[in-house]
C-alpha cells in the first residue's frame, strides 16, 4: 500500500507527481493554495498529453529565469538534474541562452544555481564512492 492510497484520487496523483517533479518526499497539505497546487497543477496540468516533463521543466526554467525567481529555480534545477532530464552540458547551455533573453543578472543567478547543483552532485558522488570503499 502506498503512502497516499487513503487520499482522494486527484490528491494522490498530485502528490505523486509533485514528488516526481521536485525529487523529494511530499506530505499532504491544507488550504486552497495547496489544494490548487496538488489537485490541479500537479494532478492535471503536469500530466496533460503533448509535453514531456522535460519540456515542461525547460519552459518553467526559462520563465523563472526571466522573472528572477531564484528561489524556485533552486528547486527546479537540482530536480531536473537529479531526474536526468537535463545534464550538466544542457544546463550550462541553458544559462548562456537565457542570459541573452532574460538579462545578464538573471542569467548570472541561474548560473550560480547550476554551478552549485553540479558541484553538490559531484560532492555527493565522491562521498558515496568514498563510503563504499570504506
Amino acid at each position: 500500500m502506498g503512502k497516499f492510497d487513503d487520499l482522494p484520487a486527484a490528491r494522490r496523483r498530485g502528490l505523486e507527481k509533485m514528488e516526481e517533479v521536485y525529487g523529494f518526499d511530499m506530505s499532504d497539505g491544507t488550504g486552497d493554495f495547496f489544494r490548487y497546487t496538488a489537485d490541479h497543477l500537479f494532478a492535471d496540468i503536469w500530466q496533460r498529453p503533448g509535453l514531456s516533463d522535460r519540456d515542461r521543466r525547460l519552459l518553467l526554467i526559462g520563465m523563472l529565469t526571466g522573472q528572477g525567481a531564484a528561489d524556485v529555480l533552486g528547486i527546479q534545477v537540482p530536480a531536473a538534474y537529479a531526474a536526468g532530464e537535463l545534464d550538466e552540458a544542457a544546463l550550462k547551455e541553458i544559462v548562456v541562452f537565457l542570459s541573452h533573453y532574460a538579462g545578464w543578472p538573471n542569467g548570472a543567478r541561474l548560473n550560480s544555481i547550476v554551478e552549485e547543483t553540479v558541484a553538490k552532485a559531484a560532492r555527493d558522488a565522491a562521498r558515496k564512492a568514498r563510503d563504499a570503499g570504506s
